[in-house]
């Protein structure tokens, strides 16, 4: 996107998903690839399972559990067949470039031409409807976005570009140091509330347990925060995550009792030994895409076809 010739992005979500698969569609694609009647039949069983809730066991017709083993790989059939295949066959009838790409049931469409967004967004609501599958109108967006938008906006008087969140992250349209295009992404604020307060309730049951039981637990969760969101320009999003978490470790630390209440002097070499300070951990969108395709490759110079895991690109 940073690099592409993309001026839209059409952000969609598929309502209700994990509820809505068809049996009947799932087994028929699944079929395409495995023709043992044993694995199907174990399929069919795993469908049809049925759902549990406070002791009442209810029939399960259509759709697949969340939280199951094989929902995941499932939804990845299902999409692949339904969505991948037909937005890759689809892409080759725009008038401009596109470029898609999937994690399970969340999907970004980009695009060059507002004419083909618009032309696809119709057609995706056809294709969908006819395996049992809607876009939810409230969370599916077409937005302008881009190296252009910014100046596109300001021309017609609008405001700054939308953004859009995609896997955890908002991505907005942004300048580099040296006033270059750049797309950044900051993690989504909900979802780090949601971590943020996983983590006051933990903190609140270990209240009691010794400083250094809890400070290798503190560690190893901020650490494992760190591994997937510091990416490159999200380090001011992960020190204000690691301040928030100081934060709560300081009040559950003073309601532990006793008369003389930790102040931060002393509690900030406890911070400094277990709290981890972010740094950026994945690599820079140039830097990855020249490790994919260097210049002493056979096919260098010649137009990339790029696949992304669980979808098209």
């Amino acid at each position: 996107m940073q690099f592409e010739k993309v001026g839209w992005v059409l952000d969609g979500d598929i309502r209700g998903f994990f509820d809505q698969m068809s049996h009947v569609v799932t087994l028929e694609l699944v079929q395409r690839r495995i023709a043992d009647p044993r694995v199907l039949r174990l399929i069919q069983k795993w469908l049809k399972a049925g759902v549990s809730e406070d002791g009442q066991w209810s029939e399960t017709v259509v759709g697949t559990p969340q939280g199951a083993v094989i929902s995941p790989l499932l939804a990845n059939i299902y999409l692949h067949y339904v969505l991948d295949e037909w937005a890759h066959a689809w892409r080759q009838t725009a008038a401009g470039e596109v470029f898609a790409v999937r994690y399970a049931d969340d999907a970004v469409f980009c695009f060059q031409h507002r004419a083909d967004a618009e032309r696809f967004l119709k057609q995706l609501q056809e294709r969908l409807a006819a395996h049992g599958l809607e876009l939810h109108p409230d969370k599916t967006r077409l937005i302008e976005f881009g190296r252009f938008a910014e100046s596109e906006r300001r021309n017609r008087g609008h405001g700054p570009p939308e953004t859009f969140d995609f896997l955890g992250f908002t991505h907005i349209c942004g300048r580099s140091r040296e006033g270059k295009f750049q797309v950044k992404r900051r993690t989504m604020a909900k979802r780090m509330r949601a971590v943020l307060l996983r983590i006051k309730q933990e903190l609140r049951a270990r209240m009691h347990e010794p400083v250094v039981l809890v400070g290798a637990w503190m560690k190893q969760v901020v650490e494992g925060y760190y591994r997937y969101h510091c990416v490159p320009g999200n380090l001011p999003m992960m020190a204000k995550f690691r301040h928030r978490v100081k934060l709560l470790w300081r009040r559950a630390l003073r309601n532990r009792g006793g008369k003389r209440k930790p102040s931060w002097q002393k509690l900030i070499p406890l911070f400094e030994r277990w709290l981890p300070y972010a740094r950026v951990l994945h690599p820079y969108p140039r830097e990855r895409f020249s490790v994919k395709h260097p210049r002493w490759e056979p096919y260098a110079g010649k137009p990339q076809v790029r696949i992304c895991p669980g979808g098209v690109s």
